[in-house]
């Protein structure tokens, strides 16, 4: 395995800086954020905890494809929703929770297969494992 990169430059003071994020694959290459795109409505920009509900989303659901694959089933799709949110809380702020819900096609599998094997892939994935601080992370897991 290799490390996976990211780089960060920002320019400025607290609220008035802007940030820019790129990814070793350029997937993100100087996309900006900052104060109004984290705390305020500006759309033209990221922040941590949209990146953080889009990694714990992909790892979750690549988690759950796997385990499928694993158990003998195929999974023919798997749409996850990840939420974060961030309190301001002493003075600073702090992630209470983490949503999770998934919508996945899985031929053959059972109800209780489903929600047993979601639910294990909550908590084997590489990255709910590194987020064990948050106090809550809930998942709704619905079978189509």
């Amino acid at each position: 395995m290799s490390d996976k990169t990211a780089t960060v430059h920002w320019e400025g003071r607290g609220k008035q800086g802007v940030g820019k994020i790129s990814t070793q694959t350029e997937a993100l290459n100087a996309y900006p954020y900052g104060f109004a795109s984290r705390f305020g409505d500006d759309r033209r920009g990221t922040n941590p905890e949209e990146l953080l509900a889009a990694a714990h989303a992909a790892c979750f659901t690549m988690a759950f494809s796997f385990a499928c694959d694993t158990a003998g089933f195929a999974t023919e799709s798997v749409d996850t929703r990840a939420a974060v949110r961030l309190v301001a809380k002493g003075g600073g702020f702090s992630i209470e929770q983490i949503y999770l819900h998934l919508e996945a096609s899985v031929p053959g599998m059972d109800e209780a297969t489903f929600q047993k094997i979601a639910a294990k892939a909550k908590q084997e994935c590489p990255l709910s494992k590194a987020l064990a601080s948050v106090p809550q992370i809930t998942l709704t897991a619905i079978s189509r």
